[in-house]
Order: structure tokens, then C-alpha cells, then sequence
């Protein structure tokens, strides 16, 4: 089983111990990748829409954006952490979505994508942990991951690790730990379920590659679909 973790903070704190608890319970049967943001994607997009032209590889962050998404392509189980950050999530992990932005739906989604399974992990001080969960959800949905769980805290008190007390923190521990004997006890050798949500938006964006495709054939994106038979009968969950 391979677990590819990104992490929206460099920093130590609450969020990080979280994700330590969740992933501890996975170690023994996991080979786990960690990113941490932004050390190890550290630029915003520049919007030079290099991607958008199949030519990723001519992004001036493609030596970090290409290391990536190579983990998640290869991963079983994906893994974001962020705390809430004005009731979003953090912008170092908004830069990196940002760069994805080819592997939305309307564009060019990778087949990988749509058997994926995802975890988020976010916390917040008293509201926020859902605006923030989204933030990140919306890219995996457009990816084409139907199967997303989000386990998400308020703390409502400090948010010094240090500071919090041990009962509570021995509810993140229960909580965490039975979020990950569910994900450690999948079947990872058969691909996730693909959801409606998930489908309706593979078959709106048939329609839209399908009336591009007549104005211009060699539209990039139009050429892409084609290329793998979507504008037919076949399906990337299948």
C-alpha cells in the first residue's frame, strides 16, 4: 500500500500531530510519501498556461509540480492536512492545487484519479474546518476522486498543542484512530467507487469536449479525451 501525504504547513503544531496519529496507525503496511508546504512546492502559479498546452514539463515549477504528482498517481491513499487559515485553507496549499489546474475535469484528468481514495485533515479554533476541507475537496472532486473522507476538529480552546488537555487530545487519538483502521482495512487492490457527483460532471464536460471538438480538432483538451476513447464508450472507472 503506497500513502502519499501533503501537507499544507511546514510547522509542527496541532495539524501535524493530527496527521501523526491517523498515519501511525498505517506504518507497518505502508510505504508513505510526505510533502510539506511550501518547502517542497514554494512558488505560486504564474499562469503561463504552459500546462493548459500539454507542455507541463516547461513550467518554471515543474521540477516540484511533476515530483508530486507523480507520488499521487502512484499512491493507494492520498493524504492533505491544512488548518483552517481564515476559514480556508493555506495558501501554500492553495499554490499547489493551483498548479493542477490541467487535471480539472474540463481539461485533462488523469484515469489514475478516478480509483483514488482521499483523506483530509483539518482543525480550526472554533469555525472554519469545513470552508477548509472544501477548499481542498473541490480539486479532488474535479480530479475524479468520488471517495473523499474528511475528519475535521474545532478545538474551541488553545491552539497550542502543549496547551490542549489530554482528554481531548485523547479523543483526537480515538477519533483518528478509527478513521484509519477503516483505510487500513480496504481492499486497496480494487479501485474506489466512482460517485454521481462525480460522473454528472465527466458527462457535462462529454458534452462540452464533444462541441469544442467540432469547432476545433485539434483543441488540446478535445484531442486528450478523444485519445482515450471518453468521447466513446470508454470510462477512466472502468
Amino acid at each position: 500500500m503506497k500513502i502519499t501525504v501533503i501537507n499544507g504547513t511546514e510547522k509542527h503544531g496541532v495539524t501535524y500531530k493530527m496527521k501523526e496519529m491517523f498515519v501511525e496507525q498505517l506504518r507497518d503496511d505502508a510505504e508513505i510519501t510526505e510533502y510539506y508546504l511550501p518547502r517542497d512546492c514554494p512558488d505560486f502559479c504564474a499562469g503561463c498556461m504552459m500546462c493548459f498546452s500539454d507542455k507541463q514539463h516547461l513550467c518554471k515549477d515543474a521540477g516540484y509540480v511533476q515530483k508530486i504528482e507523480k507520488s499521487l498517481l502512484e499512491a493507494d491513499l492520498l493524504v492533505f492536512t491544512s488548518p483552517a487559515y481564515v476559514f480556508h485553507a493555506t495558501g501554500a496549499m492553495k499554490a499547489m492545487l493551483d498548479h493542477f489546474g490541467y487535471r480539472w475535469m474540463p481539461h485533462r484528468p488523469a484515469k489514475e484519479m478516478f480509483g483514488k481514495r482521499a483523506v483530509i485533515i483539518t482543525q480550526c479554533l472554533g469555525a472554519g474546518g469545513r470552508s477548509t476541507a472544501q477548499d481542498i475537496k473541490d480539486s479532488l472532486s474535479w480530479w475524479g476522486i468520488s471517495s473523499i473522507r474528511v475528519i475535521s476538529f474545532r478545538l474551541m480552546s488553545d491552539i497550542d498543542w502543549n496547551k490542549l488537555e489530554e482528554k481531548k487530545k485523547a479523543f483526537f487519538q480515538k477519533k483518528l484512530s478509527s478513521a484509519a483502521a477503516k483505510m487500513r482495512a480496504i481492499n486497496y487492490n480494487k479501485p474506489a467507487y466512482t460517485g454521481l457527483a462525480v460522473k454528472a460532471k465527466f458527462y457535462a464536460v462529454r458534452m462540452l469536449q464533444t462541441s469544442l471538438g467540432k469547432k476545433n480538432p485539434e483543441y488540446t483538451d478535445y484531442r486528450y479525451w478523444n485519445e482515450n476513447g471518453w468521447l466513446g464508450k470508454a470510462r477512466p472507472w472502468k
